[in-house]
């Protein structure tokens, strides 16, 4: 256990056995980030400094941190099982939260295949996506299409499907048979929308070039983020989510909205199809799920997908997949306690009602030192910042720096650009915190 430390303190070298992912770790380790405890909307580093979440640690912790119905639930089920395997035997508590998870989900999306993580939930889709046509006798369609700037974990076929150059570049040829829709982001035609931007429907029509491409029936699947999130809140144009659907109904493509970030409200719903009345076939789900406090993620999945396995001997696996950890007992518990959380404390429709308040706030900073453009959709936000010539991302992880030890803030970057995801508690004094600290972070800078 690393000892206390006071901010800037450098880190033991007893620390250098820790390789920290998606993090600079050279220059973490001259001036170190750390937390040490986290209460609600805070955490707190090692000298006791409370620092604002406004990121929800990373897109998880919906209902903030450490909630006491959370954690007695993990206590409780720690105590009477730590443990049951997923392969041929089962345990109470998954079946109920499937149940729950299948009453949340739009309606015809009711069977829940449980695993530990986003990126095991989009591998999972994926295979699924690709079994279901050979379940059917329609083992030819292979091909599966992502989108530019899409970020779908970090697994080879996440990566491959996923349009985030850095996330795929250093890791060869990944998946074949991968091709990819455009980014629905064009700053030009879209800068400091608010909410889902007017144009750029058109652009689902891409798939159906790909469709001339490579034919329909060689393309098992789409798969999109309802709303980008990874890559610096991209929300969806008005209608394109919708263009997406009915082009893959009319040629038999299976349509997976990853929702590992804007599942659990925070688009204000308890998916982001229900805001958008666009039904998938299969949604992936993660982080929200048990608010960040047990790893689980999962695939909902059509009625109509789940019966095309439903075929041959009883005795005989359905689908060859799935993970030790599928459906951990105490991932289940703090899940369910989780929902309820939401459900009592009406947290979804929190989000809904201070999705305004969050807008009005971040784009306020529009004239800032070296903002280009601002965006938001419901509990979230992003700040594109002009890059410093020939340094990419620098000006960003200097604000995110910044915002930290100076500003007693928790921010996301990607790249240059600043995202604000507060935890659905959030009010408008937490809010304009986040935001405020922000602006005098980029101030700083100017």
């Amino acid at each position: 256990m690393l000892p206390a430390q006071k901010a800037h303190e450098p880190l033991p070298n007893a620390a250098d056995a820790y390789w920290l992912p998606f993090t600079p770790n050279r220059h973490f380790r001259k001036d170190p980030r750390l937390v040490v405890r986290a209460e609600g909307m805070y955490y707190f580093d090692p000298a006791g400094r409370r620092v604002l979440d406004a990121a929800s640690g990373l897109w998880c912790t919906n209902a903030g941190h450490t909630r006491r119905p959370i954690i007695e639930a993990i206590q409780r089920q720690a105590a009477e099982m730590d443990y049951a395997p997923a392969f041929q035997f089962a345990h109470p508590k998954v079946f109920e939260l499937a149940a729950r998870l299948a009453g949340l989900a739009p309606k015809g999306l009711d069977h829940v295949f449980f695993v530990n993580s986003g990126s095991e939930s989009v591998e999972t889709a994926l295979k699924i996506a690709l079994a279901y046509h050979r379940a059917r006798g329609d083992a030819g369609r292979v091909r599966l299409i992502g989108r530019e700037r899409g970020y779908h974990g970090v697994g080879f076929a996440g990566i491959a499907v996923g349009g985030i150059v850095t996330n795929r570049k250093f890791f060869g040829t990944l998946v074949a048979g991968v091709d990819h829709l455009p980014t629905t982001y064009d700053r030009a035609k879209q800068a400091f929308s608010r909410g889902e931007p007017e144009w750029g429907a058109h652009l689902a029509d891409e798939l159906e070039r790909l469709v001339a491409l490579h034919d329909a029936s060689t393309i098992a699947a789409v798969i999109v983020e309802p709303m980008a999130g990874s890559t610096g809140v991209i929300p969806p144009p008005q209608g394109y989510l919708q263009r997406l659907r009915s082009i893959c109904d009319k040629h038999g493509i299976l349509l997976i909205f990853d929702e590992v970030i804007t599942g659990f409200g925070r688009l204000g719903a308890p998916f982001a199809a229900e805001r958008y009345g666009v039904t998938p076939d299969l949604i992936t789900f993660a982080k929200g799920v048990t608010n960040g406090a047990v790893p689980m993620g999962g695939v909902i999945a059509s009625r109509g997908v789940y019966e095309a396995f439903m075929t041959g001997p009883e005795h005989v696996i359905e689908l060859f997949h799935g993970y030790t950890y599928s459906g951990h007992p105490l991932a289940c518990a703090a899940a369910l306690a989780t929902l309820d959380l939401y459900r009592d404390e009406g947290l979804f429709e929190r989000a809904g009602s201070m999705e305004k308040v969050l807008e009005d706030a971040v784009h306020a900073l529009k004239g800032a030192p070296f903002v280009l453009d601002i965006r938001n959709v419901g509990m979230a936000a992003a700040i594109d910042l002009e890059p410093i010539a020939g340094m990419p991302g620098k000006r960003g992880y200097e604000l995110l720096q910044r915002a930290f030890f100076d500003q007693n803030l928790m921010i996301r970057i990607a790249g240059d650009t600043i995202a604000i995801a507060p935890p659905l508690i959030a009010g408008e004094d937490e809010i304009a915190i986040a935001v405020g600290g922000v602006r005098k972070a980029i101030d700083a800078t100017a």
